[in-house]
């Protein structure tokens, strides 16, 4: 039972120090400060053919101004609403309920401190990548890989195989249409966090043979290969202004597999590096636009525009400080605040204690914060449109690894408000289900393209330290 609660007051933890990191970008510097990496707060040789289309086919989205939308001026409907709901596939591309269901969380059950459940997602949810989430703490010992096979297993074992009559396994854009016509949940998985590999490509094989379809570079924690935008100003972590040679090896084998390069959560020098070497669109499964809300996980309009050029396609994340400056401004003096007590809190020996001083500390703050709004979903997804272009956005919530979202957006089942209010701003019905699913679908369809194309390449056997 011990056991238990350290973890359940780990990923409370993870709830503050990540929201202080990220807001106020102070210095980890004690232990527990370097293993609370994950944020329940706040938590991103070129082929000419494939260069040509992209440069004939994107050239309209991503290259001439895009047209703003019109509001309508007629109501919109609830057939039009339901008929959306029906048709779309829904696909968010992370979910950290995983987190929760390795420690025995059963998702057919109400989930009443977060926004996952399978009563909400049936019915609205098309398709889900499940979040393979491993904390930067897994790095010591090389406990990486011992973790991400956990995480794997419990989306196969504890959400897949535990509800067959809800969940289909699916690795590919066809497996997802195919789930959605036979009215269930397509699952899939993504890791969060490049040092999951434990810097070998043998791991990345494994792991895409294991059903993992994309692989984000970094989490918060820059590894031995690749720098991420959590620490970048910390001067005692040995950056490589970018991604190293083995880096630009591990997206070129991601190339060759199949599996989507997921730029959320590196230092921007990453992307500009990763959109360069990889010769397939990638994306990023859960970041926000800077110029919205200035978080640094959020995308520039410069990097919208680059991967939108090269055809991939950012997913808007639901965390309020990413979603909002509004939010984000009045989170930081907040936190400043609240860091001596958090400090303290971290110090109770008592697992069981110390979990219920963190989450009465997170009750506290969240009440004092003006959450983000539906309203602010809709600007981020238009500004995200208007610079990127209508093939190149989509969903990726991270719920349940964020504390705050919208309250109007608290779960699949309030997706309708979203497409209600994307038919007032004046998105069509076409536009909706390409932001819903269908720009993601094209996505996964040209990276299992390219790796056709390089099927007979041999294996990237190169290591980390050659």
């Amino acid at each position: 039972m011990d056991k238990k609660n350290d973890i359940i007051a780990a990923k409370q933890s993870n709830t503050f120090l990540d929201l202080f990191f990220a807001l106020s970008f102070f210095a980890k510097t004690d232990r527990s400060a370097r293993i609370i990496q994950k944020s329940l707060l706040l938590k991103g040789t070129y082929l000419r053919r494939y260069r040509s289309l992209a440069v004939v086919s994107l050239f309209a989205s991503a290259v001439l101004p895009a047209v703003a939308q019109t509001p309508r001026t007629k109501p919109v409907t609830d057939a039009q609403v339901a008929a959306i709901t029906r048709d779309a596939i829904l696909i968010d591309t992370h979910n950290d309920v995983t987190s929760k269901t390795v420690t025995g969380y059963n998702i057919a059950t109400p989930n009443k401190g977060g926004q996952t459940d399978l009563a909400r997602m049936k019915g609205f949810l098309g398709a889900e990548f499940f979040a393979v989430f491993v904390g930067a703490e897994y790095v010591n010992g090389n406990h990486a890989a011992n973790r991400t096979l956990q995480m794997i297993d419990t989306t196969r074992t504890d959400i897949i195989a535990a509800h067959p009559n809800d969940f289909v396994f699916a690795t590919t854009a066809d497996e997802i249409v195919a789930a959605h016509n036979g009215h269930k949940i397509a699952a899939l998985m993504g890791i969060e966090g490049g040092h999951a590999i434990e810097d070998s490509l043998r791991l990345l094989r494994d792991y895409y043979a294991l059903g993992v379809r994309y692989m984000t570079l970094t989490h918060f924690n820059t590894n031995n290969w690749a720098d991420a935008q959590g620490d970048f100003e910390d001067t005692k972590v040995k950056h490589h202004d970018g991604l190293t040679p083995f880096g630009k090896d591990v997206v070129r084998e991601m190339n060759r597999l199949g599996m989507m390069v997921d730029i959320s959560h590196t230092a921007d020098k990453t992307f500009y590096d990763a959109l360069e070497v990889s010769t397939a669109p990638i994306i990023a499964s859960h970041s926000s636009c800077r110029a919205v809300s200035d978080h640094t996980r959020n995308m520039t309009d410069d990097m919208i525009r680059a991967l939108a050029a090269k055809g991939g396609t950012m997913q808007i994340n639901f965390d309020c400080a990413y979603l909002s400056q509004r939010y984000s401004d009045a989170s930081k003096p907040l936190m400043a605040e609240l860091r001596p007590r958090y400090m303290e809190a971290m110090k109770i020996e008592d697992p069981a204690a110390r979990s219920a001083a963190i989450e009465k500390l997170q009750e506290e703050s969240t009440a004092k914060l003006p959450p983000a709004t539906l309203a602010d979903v809709v600007a981020q997804i238009d500004h995200a449109v208007k610079v990127g272009g209508i093939d190149h956005v989509g969903i990726g919530t991270d719920f349940d690894g964020v504390g705050c979202v919208p309250v109007e957006l608290s779960s699949y089942d309030k997706f309708p408000a979203l497409t209600r209010a994307l038919l007032e701003k004046g998105y069509s019905a076409a536009d909706i289900k390409k932001i819903y699913g269908g720009n993601i679908l094209r996505v996964m369809r040209a990276v299992e393209q390219r790796a056709r194309e390089l099927k007979s390449t041999p294996a990237i056997e190169t290591a980390i330290g050659k």
